[in-house]
């Protein structure tokens, strides 16, 4: 295929990027959305062979039912000219088996994480149903962030199909196939685990465990020989992570893991202090024919033994001939040679003891969860320095650190590199109106959200919680595409009381009016304060009260008795349209108001229960209209003192 083809009059040919028994894969362009993407085509000469059609087709659809960040997408699927072709994502990177060569050894840390991520793809393959059956590392792909996606379901199969491999056919590389497969059996999700063990396997040692002269030679090794052992090839590795290695890579499938993730939980604690002490996993095999092989360990320990032990007594021998010879000598010279021997010993105590100093092992401590400046700080503690920084997508807040890269024992200054979180790529809103602001809004800032704040003043809702938000619940958007913007109830608003002694009662009325306050008034009589005017009033000059809260005053009777009721007015909210709120406005008529003057102006978002008071003189009658929204929903004229 040649640059520049259009593949289906949409997908520009770039160059090749690979070639595969069955398909070759070419980084090509988008013309419809311009973005990058690989092509995967079956080679011309396949392409009327029906069983690698069917092998292609299952592909495209084992790969189309998953969706899962550690697994290549699959856009589309077509034929061109009689060629068929199926468009994936393109991952800019390597393949592991590339990258372990290039880096190994590969830090323990990031052993844990390469494999999680595998781990997590291959249980959300299990999940649906599908079987891998070709896991390895040319199939695992790693991008430029350390992220990881597999691909090549070519040989995939469903785990309800009970189709048995072909007989004298290996389907599978011969590196990483399990015992069964060898053998001709059916292919389960235990034949992953397998798999994936000696992906493990390979990611701490560099190699396979079994080379050969040719392919049956190592399926034959697959069944009958042990796994070898990491740690005799580096004893630096911790026993607990040895025996996810001897777990996941037993002969019998039922000894194996139950599942990926039962592995993925074991692995992801192998590096925990608690399990440093942790004894060899021994599992018995039901192949009891295997040719049994010494550990190589114990032998080079042994022999280390011996040699030590040798060295000791021709040590001792050669002390005790020295001090035989120069028995003479030290007695003639005894100060001076006490001075010398002093003087060179504390000089070889104190340059091994420097040496030992800026040379000994510290281990890198745990930086997870910190900012860039603060594991600056740790590190300077332990006489180590911040390195390089990369960027990805996580779920940690974002600009705290994920995972540092670098191996769990450094020397005396040198670096330590660092993952740190640029927050989640893509979020879905929730519906947060209730929530409380503070959390909310901590949460979402850790996602990689700008979040803004307005305030709103709510007799009905508590103040600090989320009245409104301007992205609707259930969209996913990019943290960073536009902020979030949460209107947040300021609880109800607060009016400082005047002093209201020896004003008129209209004057009373008119500031509780404007401040949507409850008036309730009593009278008395007064030889000296005039008709209507206060006398008292609760609470005193000088206190607040909130919205909606009732202002009660004393005034000066003129001579007319009246008796004060107090009527409850429950209106109800209008949803219809998919309203929010309801403005609510509320007149009175009794002895100090009219029914042209308003009375309470309130918003509702439920419905909502008020008690107005009436002052009403003898053989008067009350009443009252409410508005809701501009229409009036309900009124009364028959309220009686």
């Amino acid at each position: 295929m040649k640059p520049g083809y259009k593949l289906g009059s949409r997908y520009q040919i770039i160059r090749p990027l690979g070639e595969g028994g069955m398909a070759n894969v070419y980084l090509a362009r988008d013309l419809v959305l311009d973005r990058e993407v690989s092509v995967k085509l079956l080679r011309l000469d396949l392409r009327d062979d029906p069983q690698t059609n069917r092998r292609f087709q299952r592909e495209a659809t084992a790969a189309t039912r998953l969706n899962d960040p550690h697994i290549v997408g699959i856009y589309d699927v077509g034929e061109d000219h009689g060629m068929q072709f199926m468009v994936m994502q393109y991952v800019k990177g390597t393949d592991l088996k590339q990258y372990i060569s290039k880096h190994f050894p590969i830090p323990l840390a990031q052993v844990v994480d390469i494999m999680e991520q595998v781990l997590s793809a291959v249980e959300a393959a299990h999940e649906h149903g599908i079987i891998h059956r070709d896991l390895k590392p040319q199939n695992i792909l790693i991008d430029e962030n350390k992220n990881i996606k597999i691909t090549d379901f070519g040989i995939a199969t469903a785990s309800s199909e009970n189709t048995l491999t072909q007989t004298n056919t290996v389907m599978g590389s011969v590196h990483y196939l399990s015992p069964e497969q060898a053998r001709g059996s059916v292919a389960t999700k235990q034949s992953d685990i397998y798999s994936l063990g000696i992906i493990l396997f390979e990611l701490l040692t560099g190699k396979v465990p079994f080379e050969g002269e040719n392919a049956v030679s190592i399926a034959i090794k697959h069944f009958r020989s042990q796994i070898p052992s990491v740690r005799a090839i580096n004893a630096n590795i911790p026993q607990s992570m040895e025996n996810v290695v001897i777990k996941a890579t037993a002969k019998d499938p039922q000894q194996r893991y139950a599942s990926a993730a039962e592995m993925a939980a074991d692995l992801k604690t192998s590096l925990d202090p608690d399990r440093a002490k942790e004894k060899p996993l021994v599992i018995k095999d039901y192949d009891d024919d295997e040719t049994k092989v010494l550990n190589v360990k114990d032998m080079y320990q042994h022999a280390q033994n011996q040699k030590q032990n040798r060295q000791n007594a021709d040590q001792k021998d050669s002390e005790n001939s020295e001090a035989k010879s120069d028995k003479h000598k030290s007695q003639q010279h005894p100060h001076r040679k006490r001075w010398l021997i002093g003087a060179v010993a504390g000089l070889i105590v104190l340059l091994g003891g420097a040496g030992y100093y800026f040379n000994r092992p510290i281990t890198v401590p745990n930086l997870e969860n910190k900012t860039a400046v603060q594991a600056q700080q740790t590190l300077k503690k332990r006489h180590l320095k911040l390195g390089n920084i990369t960027r990805a997508h996580s779920q940690v807040a974002k600009g705290k650190i994920v995972r540092t890269t670098s191996p769990d024992k450094l020397k005396f200054g040198q670096e330590v590199n660092v993952v740190v979180s640029d927050g989640v790529s893509s979020w879905k809103v929730a519906d947060y109106v209730g929530s409380d602001y503070d959390s909310t809004a901590s949460d979402l800032r850790d996602r990689g959200f700008t979040v803004k704040k307005k305030e709103k003043y709510s007799d009905s809702v508590a103040k600090g919680q989320i009245l409104k938000q301007n992205i609707s619940a259930g969209s996913t958007v990019n943290p960073s595409a536009k902020p979030v913007v949460l209107t947040v109830s300021a609880g109800k608003k607060t009016v400082k009381i005047p002093n209201f002694k020896n004003k008129d009662l209209s004057d009373v009325q008119s500031f509780a009016n404007d401040h949507h306050l409850q008036l309730t008034v009593t009278d008395k009589t007064s030889d000296s304060v005039p008709a209507n005017h206060v006398i008292k009033q609760t609470p005193k000059k000088g206190s607040k009260l909130n919205e909606g809260d009732t202002l009660t005053v004393q005034v000066a009777s003129s001579g007319n008795q009246t008796r004060t009721t107090n009527i409850q007015i429950n209106i109800p909210f209008d949803g219809n349209g998919g309203k929010k709120e309801n403005r609510v406005q509320v007149y009175i008529l009794d002895a100090n108001h009219n029914l042209t003057m308003e009375y309470q102006d309130i918003t509702i978002n439920q419905e909502t229960t008020i008690n107005v008071p009436f002052t009403l003189r003898q053989h008067q009658y009350g009443a009252y209209k409410v508005i809701r929204n501009g229409r009036t929903i309900m009124s009364a004229t028959n309220i009686t003192g």
